[in-house]
């Protein structure tokens, strides 16, 4: 694979002038699989007004790239046993990119959906090259490169949130499609970097050759339960608080809690970052992590006031900490160093079928029971009963 940018970045060494590029190319990397997902929401009423298009059809156009994270993580693997991480993952930002500038071409529905299938599929392949980089490049300082990359990813979901409407909109004259094609630069951009600075000989003699994950493995059932779990209870977080607020009469918390709940996102992964020894291979902080989930689910039921802001902020914090200790933890946990690909493959499609089907659940049980709070109560009892597998984890390196 690419060269270990990790030579002489041993845990008591300094980064090499190689391993600082490699960490800003993950950090980039990161962003792009998060800035052409989140760019979608501030313009649906754009996509409305010009298409058409019913709740229904905006759901699904939110809801189809998660999907497709699940869908397409197995075939990522597949595609990293094939051409290496490295340009698994520059194919991956280019299909990214391709699908993202070509969204808004016309405008049509036809095109909208099918450039988004490709977005989403780029995404869902390139997701599984990050585990595997991380320990190719630092294999003795994976929980700061994973930290690294969460960082971009969550920093990617907030920065398109917070700027389309306020500042990209009115700049491009409130046309959609330039928005998309605006944020898929930085896609492009991560591509070409990623091209040029990690050159690598071909062919690579140690391209990994099993790509099929092995679902007999109960590690691989416990992490992706865990944060299958509690990503559910964030996506569904996000969906129901606009409707949970005017529900219980307080319309103005909206923007408020989901603020709060992105943008809490972001102290999840320095905190990591700051004390990557004490956190990664330990069980507490992941059995933490998923109950403060679900005491800010509860919390936000039984005092739906002001303070569903605080709760708002405490599920985003606490989900995004869930998230960056079990991408750090999964390279540790592959029966084999070239094995990472595959494993992280089958904790995603776990994570990201519990990711879609998780809210589904929780908004049927509120529709069944005509009451708000239940839909935060479902996600909550997931939170609970997958503790128990996290408590049985035992999270330790098994190779060298």
């Amino acid at each position: 694979m690419a060269e270990r940018a990790s030579r002489g970045s041993g845990s008591g060494q300094a980064l090499s002038r190689a391993g600082w590029i490699n960490l800003a190319l993950l950090w980039l990397g990161g962003f792009d699989l998060r800035v052409t997902l989140l760019a979608v929401p501030p313009v649906i009423p754009y996509i409305h007004r010009d298409l058409g298009l019913d709740e229904k059809g905006v759901s699904l156009l939110i809801g189809l790239p998660v999907l497709l994270l699940a869908a397409a993580a197995v075939p990522g693997a597949l595609l990293i046993a094939r051409l290496g991480a490295r340009r698994a993952l520059i194919t991956g930002l280019l299909a990214i990119a391709l699908g993202s500038m070509v969204r808004g071409a016309g405008p049509s529905v036809l095109v909208l959906f099918s450039a988004t299938l490709l977005m989403g599929i780029g995404v869902a392949v390139s997701q599984p090259a990050f585990p595997t980089l991380s320990s190719d490049w630092f294999p003795l300082r994976v929980g700061v490169a994973t930290a690294v990359y969460s960082n971009g990813m969550l920093v990617g979901e907030t920065v398109p949130a917070s700027l389309t409407g306020p500042l990209l909109l009115p700049a491009l004259h409130g046309s959609w499609p330039l928005s998309f094609a605006f944020w898929s630069l930085p896609v492009v951009l991560a591509a070409i970097l990623l091209a040029r600075l990690t050159w690598q000989r071909l062919p690579d003699p140690r391209l990994p050759r099993r790509w099929w994950p092995d679902f007999r493995n109960r590690r691989l059932w416990q992490l992706g339960l865990v944060m299958g779990c509690v990503s559910a209870a964030y996506f569904g977080s996000n969906a129901f608080i606009p409707d949970f607020v005017r529900a219980t009469g307080r319309p103005q918390l909206k923007d408020a809690a989901l603020a709060a709940i992105n943008v809490c996102q972001l102290p999840a992964s320095l905190v990591v970052l700051a004390m990557p020894r004490r956190l990664i291979t330990r069980r507490w902080p992941l059995l933490l992590a998923s109950l403060l989930v679900s005491a800010g689910l509860v919390l936000m039921v039984v005092t739906p006031g002001a303070w569903i802001v605080a709760w708002a902020g405490l599920i985003g914090f606490a989900a995004a900490l869930t998230m960056v200790l079990t991408l750090a933890v999964a390279p540790l946990l592959a029966e084999d160093p070239g094995d990472v690909h595959r494993f992280s493959a089958g904790i995603f499609l776990i994570v990201y079928s519990f990711s879609f089907a998780g809210p589904l659940v929780a908004g049927a049980v509120w529709d069944a029971t005509r009451t708000p709070a239940f839909g935060f109560l479902a996600l909550a009892a997931g939170g609970v009963l997958v503790t128990g597998l996290g408590a049985s984890l035992a999270i330790r390196p098994v190779h060298g």
